[in-house]
């Protein structure tokens, strides 16, 4: 099963950890949205929704135990859930849900809202996007162009003015922070 590192949450207890919260953000937005997408609200009400999540996670995430017994994710549910159905109980709600879907939401396992491929794949997307900005353009390219089309060291250098073994080091420390990272968002 696939769960949130102990470390980033531990982090997110201590308040002023903005590090922490980047990355927690940067990791948990587009999971966020494609819980909203499932319930049905449009992108700016699934926008608000987000942000909305954010806030509270803020205030009770000093308050969160790791457990053992308890997924962090089902924990997150339980709070996306709960903030939307205070949502639903404000005057004029933007886009309420007839009864039979909010009883059909209520009744599904809370973990059934995302299985864990559609979570990896969220999670390597965002990673992707985290390693992309943590190296140099050329260093990433290189790399995103060796992987992508099976391109030979020498091919690719050509195509970029570096040198084969210059291509070859760009993957190998591309690669190398990316599962670095994979493995403690995925373990």
């Amino acid at each position: 099963m696939t769960s949130t590192p102990i470390s980033l949450l531990e982090r997110l207890r201590e308040p002023g950890d903005a590090d922490a919260w980047k990355q927690f953000v940067a990791l948990y937005t587009p999971l966020l949205f494609y819980w909203s997408k499932k319930l049905g609200l449009a992108t700016a009400d699934a926008a608000d929704h987000v942000q909305d999540v954010f806030l509270l996670l803020i205030r009770k995430m000093p308050h969160f135990r790791p457990d053992a017994t308890r997924r962090f994710r089902a924990w997150l549910w339980t709070i996306f859930l709960n903030r939307f159905r205070e949502s639903l109980r404000k005057p004029a709600p933007v886009q309420p849900l007839e009864s039979e879907r909010l009883d059909e939401l209520a009744a599904r396992d809370e973990l059934s809202a995302i299985d864990d491929a559609d979570y990896r794949s969220i999670l390597v997307r965002q990673a992707l996007t985290m390693v992309k900005a943590h190296f140099h353009a050329s260093t990433w390219q290189a790399c995103w162009i060796s992987v992508t089309t099976g391109k030979s060291a020498e091919q690719v250098g050509a195509e970029l003015g570096m040198t084969p073994a210059a291509v070859r080091a760009a993957k190998y420390r591309v690669l190398s922070w990316l599962r670095r990272e994979l493995q403690e968002m995925l373990d």
